[in-house]
């Protein structure tokens, strides 16, 4: 999908991890970073952008993909979201939605990012996984959204707060996935 750019949120120190999830790899050496990426390119994503913080120098980002440093990475999830948001403006006008997702789901199923990415897309498009009706990743940003989103998050929330004020489409993917991310 030319009108779709995929994000991943990889800059965080993963301090209950032991070290920066992107990083980190499965047993049999492929980086969860790696992973996330072509998640988001099997789901059709035109371009990927990988945002970086912490030990962002160590980290062999995937070829062919955006990169940006969150300088402010230690001001929590909001800080990657707002740099990536920034960085995805600049995209051609043709972008016109973010698929977003976290490099700490290293068993997120194609089939769910699929689901969510699904047509139709346009620059109001919100919607969000949930599963058995907890939110979850990935979600889905339309393009007039960014502006709003960069201005509104804080802390460590990310978006969730928006996507729930602005009553995102719901997107239920318990039958394909738990929803959990690795956090230890």
């Amino acid at each position: 999908m030319e009108s779709l750019a995929g994000i991943v949120l990889a800059a965080g120190a993963g301090t209950r991890f032991g070290r920066p999830k992107a990083l980190a790899h499965t047993a049999d050496g492929t980086s969860w970073l790696s992973i996330a990426v072509d998640l988001l390119r099997g789901a059709g994503c035109a371009r990927v952008l990988v945002v970086l913080g912490a030990r962002a120098g160590e980290v062999l980002a995937p070829a062919g993909v955006d990169v940006v440093v969150a300088d402010d990475w230690e001001a929590g999830m909001s800080a990657s979201l707002r740099a990536a948001l920034v960085a995805a403006s600049g995209f051609p006008p043709l972008i016109t939605a973010a698929l977003l997702t976290l490099v700490d789901l290293p068993e997120l199923p194609l089939a769910v990012v699929r689901r969510v990415a699904a047509q139709p897309v346009d620059g109001a498009s919100l919607r969000q996984a949930v599963f058995e009706g907890r939110p979850g990743h990935p979600v889905l940003l339309g393009r007039d959204h960014w502006a709003a989103i960069s201005a509104k998050v804080t802390g460590d929330s990310g978006a969730r707060r928006y996507l729930a004020t602005q009553h995102a489409a719901e997107i239920e993917c318990g039958d394909l996935f738990d929803g959990h991310d690795v956090d230890c």
